[in-house]
């Protein structure tokens, strides 16, 4: 079971019964995980602001992401969600002290909102992860439409995830909490043909 304690509060991650429950096979075409206890920072703004983008960088030590975009530094993300509007993904451990700095930074008509218990991420990997995806969005997510980097908010079942493409193999699906556990199911039967490996 997937637990982190938090300043003496126990966290336990949504799908720690159902990862712990997977059987593994040997022809493996998928690798499934949950990336639990991330830190979740969601940024609203005008990116033409200036003194606004300045700050975000400052902090991050990213710039803001265009359309569809994503930056990376180190183990932290800041995705493009819409014309004003950014996720941070980043460990929990450091993601207090970054909501903190920047709340502190960023001036003017802007949201800086916590909401890591309200997400979790998964990755998705392997030789057949994009026939998995297929499966699952209407969104094209074939490499010539969805490069490393990209970032969509889109249809996924009957869900509604964040997904992003960080390797030629390899995708990161943000879902919402309530919504972890039906995305999960989803992802194991949808994989089951292929043969899928699920790690901790």
């Amino acid at each position: 079971m997937q637990q982190l304690s938090i300043e003496g509060v126990q966290a336990v991650s949504p799908l720690s019964k159902e990862i712990s429950q997977a059987s593994q096979r040997q022809n493996i075409g998928v690798h499934l995980s949950e990336l639990a206890f991330l830190g979740h920072l969601v940024l609203r703004g005008n990116s033409e602001n200036k003194q606004f983008s300045a700050a975000i960088e400052t902090v991050l030590g990213v710039p803001l992401p265009s359309a569809l975009q994503s930056e990376t530094k180190n183990d932290l993300s800041i995705s493009w969600i819409s014309p004003d509007e950014w996720l941070v993904i980043l460990p929990i451990t450091g993601a207090f002290e970054i909501e903190r700095r920047l709340r502190i930074m960023v001036d003017g008509h802007c949201a800086v909102v916590n909401v890591s218990g309200g997400q979790t991420v998964l990755s998705l990997s392997g030789t057949n992860a994009l026939q998995v995806l297929h499966k699952s969005t209407p969104y094209d997510v074939h490499e010539r439409n969805f490069p490393v980097g990209k970032v969509v908010t889109t249809v996924f079942a009957k869900a509604q995830v964040i997904i992003r493409r960080t390797g030629p193999e390899s995708w990161e699906l943000t879902v919402r909490r309530s919504f972890a556990d039906y995305v999960w199911q989803w992802l194991m039967d949808a994989s089951t043909e292929y043969g899928v490996e699920v790690s901790a």
